[in-house]
């Protein structure tokens, strides 16, 4: 039994080293977009705000404000699709841009009935995507973002500026989420952690490498690199819509992923039901549905994140030195990982400690996400249910 433990505590140390060396040095989470991205561009591209909500009442005041009060000196409108809200939604965001006096760039669409084969949100954004190119002038770029976002005052100078100097086709910024509750400073850190352990950013932002992925709390794209995959159409049945929207994008032109800290969720995680609702509407869709694909990263998380610290707790039971030494090696490598992630959100130190906890609750969630999908309930958001839809 020792010596199966300090086999599996060594492949989880070597596992650790290989990531922290060779994964697109992901943990260091230093793909970022700050003040000094902004150059003074001569010609200031138009830009379209698209934001989808559906009973969004309590946040959307903000997030609208946030958009109408950008310092960009260039042509922008705001484009709000109501998807068929019963709580005011298109009442409340008229209001906050009546209050900042920029009602003229204020467009509130109804949406329509959503139709089979498309999630909603992507039905909302398709519905924003069709007005724009119903113009008789459509704009340069696109802001797909969401209605719990605020965004900072400069946050489209940063953006477009990027796009502009770099030639990018999307520009993406997964931004700082709320995390002031207990369970948001344990859990929501490291959510952003296996994000980028799963799209390392510096890989995304790689023309040459495959990896592709987006943020769709923020993602600013080419009017005519949406023109070239049709709109929304293409990934019109994903419920992961951010990273397919990000590959389609990719697979024509450049791309770029980074981290926020001037654009906040508003988005309130208070307990562990919230933030675990969240997971599983999407965690078993990541593994395409597949029971073999759960199995293995049942097995994976296990190994990756328990084996170390169990084989701490086993070496100090059992007096072996080498597999205290192996196993508190590959923890310690753990939490230097997680840490760059961990500083990002201000949170104890501590807490990189905790990444073994944190696993299990993550991989907890995933088996309740394919539990939930077995039974009927996969996928369900702001009152709708989606199950498999490929």
């Amino acid at each position: 039994m020792a010596i199966l433990a300090l086999s599996l505590t060594s492949l989880a140390l070597l596992i650790w080293i290989g990531m922290l060396l060779f994964w697109g040095q992901f943990w260091r989470a230093d793909q970022r977009l700050g003040a000094e991205s902004w150059v003074p561009l001569a010609t200031c591209p138009q830009v379209a705000v698209v934001i989808p909500a559906r009973n969004e009442a309590e946040l959307i005041g903000v997030a609208v404000r946030s958009h109408l009060t950008q310092t960009y000196p260039g042509n922008l409108q705001v484009v709000l699709v109501d998807d068929q809200s019963t709580d005011g939604t298109a009442a409340v965001a008229q209001a906050a841009a009546t209050a900042v006096e920029r009602g003229d760039r204020l467009t509130i669409l109804p949406g329509t009935a959503l139709p089979a084969g498309w999630t909603g949100k992507l039905w909302a954004m398709e519905q924003g995507w069709r007005y724009l190119a119903s113009q008789p002038t459509p704009p340069d770029y696109v802001l797909f973002t969401d209605a719990d976002i605020e965004h900072d005052a400069a946050s489209l100078q940063q953006l477009v500026s990027k796009a502009e100097c770099d030639g990018l086709d999307l520009v993406s910024l997964m931004v700082q989420l709320r995390c002031e509750s207990f369970w948001e400073k344990l859990l929501i850190p490291a959510f952003i952690f296996f994000f980028q352990l799963l799209y390392p950013f510096p890989w995304v932002n790689n023309p040459e490498k495959q990896t592709a992925a987006a943020a769709g709390g923020c993602a600013l794209i080419r009017f005519s690199a949406l023109q070239r995959i049709n709109g929304l159409q293409a990934i019109r049945q994903a419920l992961i819509d951010d990273c397919a929207l990000g590959a389609a994008i990719k697979a024509n032109g450049p791309i770029w992923l980074g981290l926020s800290t001037t654009i906040h969720s508003l988005r309130p995680y208070p307990n562990l039901h919230s933030i675990w609702t969240m997971i599983t509407r999407s965690a078993y869709t990541q593994l395409n549905y597949s029971p073999w694909l759960l199995v293995g990263t049942v097995l994976g998380m296990l190994l990756v994140y328990l084996a170390s610290p169990l084989g701490v707790v086993l070496g100090l039971i059992w007096g072996d030195p080498a597999l205290v030494l192996t196993g508190l090696a590959g923890w310690l490598l753990m939490a230097l990982a997680y840490w760059p992630t961990l500083k990002l959100y201000g949170g104890n130190p501590l807490l990189a400690l905790a990444l073994p906890l944190i696993a299990l609750l993550y991989t907890l969630m995933t088996l309740d996400s394919a539990r939930r999908h077995w039974a009927g309930q996969g996928g369900a958001w702001k009152g709708r249910v989606y199950s498999d839809m490929g």
